[in-house]
C-alpha cells in the first residue's frame, strides 16, 4: 500500500514537472508582453501578430472602417468618402463608414469583431494595440514629412488665467481618459511641472470630445481646457470658432496624431490590401481638383500618409501612460 502511494506521488510530481515544462513552452511560443492573454507577439514589435491558424482569420464581404471620433463623426463621414471608395477598389470589397460616439466604444467595437479598419486617437493606441489587437502602419504628415500635433492649455480672453498656475481654484476641462492630449499628457506635465493635482488643485472635468473641450472654452462655459491644436486648426478652418475666441497658455512637445491600422486577425491577404489602400491614395482627384480627405485634412497641414510603428512612434505616449500608471489591462 505504501510502495503504491509513493509511486502514485512520484507520478504525480513527474506530471506536475512535465505540465510546469508544457506551460513554460508555451509560454516561450507565444511571447506577449503587456498584450492581452489572446494575442501573441513573436517578432517582439509591441503589437499582435497575426494568428497561425487560419481558421482564426477574419474575411468580411464588408470592411467597417472608422475614424476617431474627435469630433463630429457626420464631418468624417463625408471627409473620407472619395478614401473609401478607393479601398473598395483595392480590396475589392465593400467598406462601410461606422460610426462610434466614443473611444472606448471604437476600442470595443474592434476588440469584439464590429470593426476591421480604424484610425485610433494617439492616447488610445496603446489600449487598441494591448486590448483589441489592433496593428497600426500609418499615420498623416504634411507633404514635407513632418507629422503630430501639440497639447495646448487654453482659455478665453479675460478669464483672468494668463499662466498654468492660474488654472488653481478654477475649472479645467478634459475630454476623455484614453485621450493622450485631452487627458493623459496634461495629467502628468500638470502633475510633474506644476505640482497641481485635479480635485485638489483645479476642478475638473470631462467634455467627452477635443470640440465640445474648445466650444466650451470659447463660449466660456470651462475656464479652460486641454486640446489637440490639430483639432482646433480645423474648427478654426471651418468657422465653428474665431482664432480670437481662444488663448494658449501651454504648448506641449509634438506628439504622433491618429494612428492608422487593422485588427491583428484580419486575413492576410485582406489586411496587404487596406495596406495597400492607404499608400497608393492621391489626395488629389486625375483632373486635379482635391479629395474630399485633403479637403478636410489640409487645414491641419495634413496631404499624405506616412508608415510609421506602434514600437517606436508611440515610445513617449508608453512613457506618459506609465507616468500616469495607466494599465493596459482589458476588462
Amino acid at each position: 500500500m505504501f510502495k503504491r502511494l509513493k509511486s502514485l506521488l512520484r507520478s504525480a510530481g513527474i506530471l506536475g514537472v512535465s505540465l510546469l515544462t508544457a506551460g513554460t513552452l508555451m509560454a516561450q511560443e507565444c511571447p506577449r508582453g503587456t498584450l492581452d492573454s489572446r494575442f501573441c507577439d513573436r517578432d517582439g514589435d509591441l503589437v499582435a501578430d497575426a494568428p497561425t491558424d487560419p481558421s482564426e482569420w477574419v474575411n468580411p464581404d464588408t470592411l467597417n472602417f472608422v475614424y476617431t471620433p474627435v469630433e463630429d463623426p457626420a464631418v468624417y463621414k463625408t471627409a473620407w468618402a472619395d478614401f473609401i471608395t478607393h479601398m473598395e477598389e483595392v480590396t475589392g470589397k465593400k467598406v462601410r463608414y461606422f460610426i462610434i460616439q466614443s473611444n472606448a466604444a471604437q476600442i470595443e467595437a474592434m476588440r469584439s469583431g464590429r470593426i476591421h479598419v480604424a484610425g485610433f486617437n494617439t492616447g488610445s493606441n496603446p489600449l487598441a494595440v494591448n486590448c483589441a489587437g489592433f496593428a497600426p502602419f500609418m499615420i498623416m504628415a504634411s507633404l514635407d514629412g513632418n507629422f503630430g500635433y501639440e497639447m495646448e492649455i487654453i482659455t478665453y480672453p479675460g478669464s483672468g488665467i494668463n499662466k498654468v498656475e492660474d488654472i488653481k481654484g478654477r475649472n479645467l476641462a478634459f475630454t476623455s481618459p484614453t485621450s493622450n492630449s485631452g487627458f493623459k499628457a496634461p495629467s502628468a506635465i500638470l502633475k510633474a511641472e506644476f505640482n497641481m493635482l485635479p480635485e485638489r488643485d483645479f476642478e475638473p472635468s470631462f467634455s467627452g470630445k477635443h470640440d465640445n473641450s474648445i466650444l466650451g472654452v470659447a463660449n466660456k462655459d470651462y475656464d479652460a481646457a486641454s486640446i489637440a491644436n490639430s483639432v482646433k486648426s480645423r474648427m478654426i478652418s471651418r468657422d465653428v470658432i474665431k482664432a480670437e475666441d481662444v488663448i494658449t497658455i501651454y504648448k506641449s512637445q509634438t506628439f504622433p496624431t491618429t494612428g492608422f491600422g487593422h485588427v491583428h486577425n484580419l486575413h492576410p491577404d485582406v489586411a496587404k490590401k487596406v495596406r495597400e489602400a492607404f499608400s497608393s491614395f492621391e489626395w488629389d482627384k486625375p483632373d486635379g481638383t482635391p479629395t474630399s480627405l485633403k479637403v478636410e485634412f489640409e487645414k491641419s497641414n495634413e496631404g499624405k500618409f506616412l508608415p510609421i510603428t506602434y514600437k517606436e512612434h508611440w515610445a513617449v505616449i508608453r512613457t506618459i501612460d506609465k507616468a500616469n500608471n495607466v494599465s493596459y489591462a482589458c476588462k
